[in-house]
């Protein structure tokens, strides 16, 4: 049923972009290039507001027609999304390192999501330079998607209705996570029972105690109101959750040198300024957590870091060798 699912929404938004899926050589005519912007997180997130200050930024230059769809109005699935940027639909889509990984079968994207690897969001500036940005490029592009930036959009704790101090505590919990690699070995070396169902079925899972909570970014969170289904949240801080902005290959290869810069430019730009906002938003939405009702409770990161440990010594990942030490080197050049 689920398999059933995700064809027919890759056939709705195919549908529903047809129209404006082809693009051609933008400085050949005075046609305006069309490309929308989908995601599936609500248009008060930091994320969906990059991406309609990018569609802004564009339409001002003249030579773009962008218009930006959210909170799931062409589809509540990432993936599907992604598959129809990839079939040649003018669609540019966030996604997130771990489900790029999953998508396309690139084990070594996972590093950027995976649990403790990265922690300082400023070092998201240098990503794009790198020759493992690069290099990863390269490999999406043979598949039909170009990565263009990532973005910090959060890190991601443990939103349960039941109290969680220390990594013992989410033992046998139901939890919804990444349905991913990444994901289930979160899970593994945790101990929870990992739920991979779509946002949209959280909320009401945690009501009606199917589910026991998830782990998730604090502005999703808060603007998903989760404080009315949970009072627990463990800073767990276990990912940097990252905005990676996928295009369809066809719709940028069909850009000019120059719009093709504008639009990357733009992007990148963008993303680092919206990565920062959303850093500094953060505060005020635990604060409207706190004010729900929600406790919120610092745990020893040592602890939950030490518990993932083996999820590197066994190498689960399918990480190449020395994929780790190469990324910080290339990262601080």
């Amino acid at each position: 049923m689920k398999k059933l699912f995700k064809i027919s929404s890759v056939v709705t938004i195919a549908l529903v972009l047809l129209l404006s899926s082809c693009s051609k050589k933008s400085e050949s005519s005075d046609k305006k290039i069309p490309v929308t912007f989908a995601g599936t997180e609500a248009a008060t997130t930091g994320q969906s507001r990059m991406m309609q200050a990018v569609a802004d930024r564009l339409n001002a230059t003249g030579r773009f027609s962008a218009t930006v769809q959210v909170a799931g109005a062409l589809s509540g699935d990432t993936d599907a999304l992604v598959t129809q940027a990839k079939l040649g639909v003018s669609l540019v889509v966030p996604s997130d390192p771990g489900r790029l990984a999953s998508q396309f079968k690139i084990p070594d994207l996972n590093i950027l999501m995976a649990p403790y690897i990265l922690t300082d969001p400023s070092s998201l500036k240098k990503l794009p330079d790198t020759a493992l940005f690069k290099e990863w490029q390269a490999e999406l592009e043979k598949q039909g998607i170009v990565y263009i930036t990532n973005m910090y959009n959060g890190f991601r704790c443990f939103y349960t209705t039941k109290p969680v101090a220390h990594v013992g505590d989410l033992s046998g919990l139901r939890i919804r996570g990444f349905g991913n690699a990444i994901g289930n070995n979160l899970a593994k070396y945790f101990g929870f029972a990992n739920i991979g169902i779509s946002w949209g079925e959280v909320f009401p899972g945690i009501q009606q105690k199917t589910l026991d909570g998830c782990e998730v970014q604090v502005a999703t969170a808060d603007g998903s109101r989760l404080y009315e289904v949970v009072k627990n949240i463990a800073m767990t801080k276990h990912y940097m959750l990252q905005s990676a902005f996928v295009c369809s290959a066809n719709f940028y290869n069909s850009l000019s040198p120059s719009d093709r810069d504008i639009f990357v430019k733009t992007m990148r730009e963008a993303a680092l300024e919206y990565g920062e906002i959303i850093r500094n938003e953060e505060a005020g939405y635990y604060d409207n957590m706190k004010n729900h009702g929600v406790t919120i409770t610092d745990v020893d990161i040592a602890e939950f870091q030490k518990a993932i440990e083996p999820l590197y010594t066994n190498n689960d990942l399918g990480f190449s060798a020395g994929l780790k030490d190469r990324l910080f080197k290339e990262l601080n050049e």
